[in-house]
């Protein structure tokens, strides 16, 4: 089943091939993966503040806004899980 992330503009037509519904295709759509914001992020950012999800290990890479092309190709290689791209660095 086909989920669709991210977003055009809002009020921007979305065309989609119609023999698919026919077949019995469907889409959903996906916001935050369906969870409300307003109280998971405060749930979320507590856990983080007290080292309960371990994020650092998601990091793979920190890298200068200079090197922000290598980054991508990072992860396109598949040698990157997540780069923080650094201002000043």
């Amino acid at each position: 089943m086909p989920i669709i992330l991210g977003f055009e503009r809002e009020g921007r037509p979305l065309c989609l091939p119609s023999l698919e519904f026919l077949l019995g295709k469907c889409v959903i759509g996906s916001l935050f993966g369906g969870v409300k914001p307003k109280t998971y992020i405060p749930i979320l950012a507590e856990k983080c503040m007290n080292k309960e999800l371990e994020l650092e290990k998601l990091v793979t890479h920190e890298l200068g806004l200079q090197e922000i092309n290598t980054a991508f190709d990072l992860l396109l290689q598949g040698k990157s899980l997540r780069s923080i791209i650094w201002m000043d660095k």
